[in-house]
């Protein structure tokens, strides 16, 4: 067989570019690289010399789908060095707006970017031809975290509420209230899609992977917890630069994480479903049991249903946080800058986000470290490519880069976070 190469230029229906390249030399796979070219961002620099307060506002320019996972790892990472801790109405606000983020991420993911793939058609407008109904459902599910995203910060995209120590402004109880119905009604219509998801077919294909995510004895983590894994790992967030290791690769300007022997770990809702199984909510669990998934899932082309259950999660917590809320006496506590360096990690839709930062004694950054989770990521999904491209060798090059496009979009991955995506080559010899 002659050498090949494919190439897929870029990749469609992802958050920012990139490209994959498939070396294939007289039929033995000698090359696959999953390509990160958009620019540096360089955040991490722009926050040396900054006052600490303004971490939030700063790192939620990062990303426009999940900026909340930025600002809470970022006010998480203050607060420890400041010795201060939110609880109470505050954590729990704190929680909605992440639900906020997580219902219109998922939704996202799985109308818009993924569900295409499964009827072979180029995007949603496609879609919208021969699924109208399921469209027209997910915007307004869409429509409704981007409300939560609103009321309680402020704006729907990079949301101005939050600040170190709570918010500026906590929500009225009313304004939330008046949310309940359209939540109840999300919840049936979410349980009314992922049945006929779940009637959809699923490539077949499972991988031993090394799942990472928070973990906590009394809630599905999100906004606390420590760094645990099915492989042993349970460390506080603290310790997470001694479990995960960045380094450059030639073929990307993302850095990759690996762990510290040089193993890969997946994280995002596949890894925390398989973690936190049991801490999700009760109505969660049930969807899962009547999609047909067990207690353990370890099918990447599976990850559009755990989105949902994850989506039905977060609007169950959604309800309990606004059944039980009450307006806090004071909407942030007071924060006076202490010197040192502090961790926060937060579940964003697509995994463990974490932050470093150092501060002294005037409340100066001057250190800080931020690792999206698809830099973590980006090893297994090459992992998969190569088991994938191993197998369907004898498909011809546009059937390969279907199949690599798909497996790449079940890790929803947000290449733009991950520069601090589909260009395919495949090189046949």
């Amino acid at each position: 067989m002659r050498s090949k190469t494919i190439k897929v230029d870029l990749l469609a229906r992802v958050e920012g570019e990139g490209a994959l390249h498939v070396k294939i030399n007289q039929g033995v796979l000698k090359e696959v690289q999953l390509k990160i070219f958009e620019p540096p961002r360089f955040f991490e620099a722009f926050l040396r010399g900054r006052d600490f307060r303004e971490a939030p506002d700063i790192t939620s320019r990062i990303c426009g789908i999940c900026p909340i996972a930025y600002q809470l790892s970022a006010s998480l990472a203050m607060e420890e060095i400041c010795g201060i801790k939110v609880e109470g109405q505050l954590q729990e606000l704190r929680r909605l707006i992440y639900a906020g983020e997580w219902i219109e991420s998922h939704v996202l993911h799985v109308f818009m970017l993924n569900a295409p793939d499964f009827f072979e058609v180029p995007s949603v407008v496609h879609l919208a031809q021969v699924h109208p109904e399921m469209v027209t459902t997910a915007l307004r599910l869409k429509k409704l975290g981007n409300t939560l995203m609103a009321i309680v910060g402020g704006r729907e995209v990079h949301p101005v509420n939050l600040r170190v120590g709570g918010f500026y402004k906590a929500p009225a109880k009313k304004v939330l209230r008046d949310l309940l119905p359209e939540i109840r009604w999300a919840r049936e219509a979410a349980i009314r899609m992922a049945m006929v998801i779940s009637g959809w077919e699923f490539r077949e294909f499972t991988r031993d992977y090394h799942y990472m995510a928070l973990s906590s004895p009394d809630t599905y983590a999100v906004i606390e917890g420590s760094l645990a894994s099915n492989r042993g790992v349970d460390v506080p967030v603290s310790k997470y630069d001694e479990i995960l290791t960045e380094s450059h690769l030639a073929h990307s300007t993302a850095l990759h994480s690996r762990t510290r022997d040089g193993g890969t770990c997946l994280m995002g809702p596949l890894a925390r479903y398989n973690l936190n199984y049991d801490h999700l909510s009760s109505g969660a669990r049930e969807l899962a049991v009547t999609m047909g998934l067990q207690r353990t899932c370890h099918n990447p082309f599976r990850g559009i249903q755990i989105r949902m259950v994850e989506f039905v999660h977060a609007l169950d917590e959604a309800e309990r946080i606004i059944e039980q809320y009450e307006v806090p006496s004071r909407s942030f506590m007071e924060v006076e800058p202490g010197a040192g360096t502090g961790y926060g990690c937060t579940e964003a839709p697509r995994g463990s986000c974490y932050h470093r930062y150092t501060i002294n004694k005037e409340g100066i950054i001057t250190d800080a470290k931020i690792v999206a989770p698809t830099s973590v990521n980006q090893g297994p999904i090459e992992e998969d490519l190569w088991d994938i491209v191993a197998h369907n060798m004898h498909l011809s090059d546009d059937q390969i880069k279907f199949i690599c496009e798909r497996a790449i979009r079940n890790y929803d991955p947000c290449i733009s976070c991950s520069t601090h995506f589909l260009k395919l080559t495949v090189d046949r010899e």
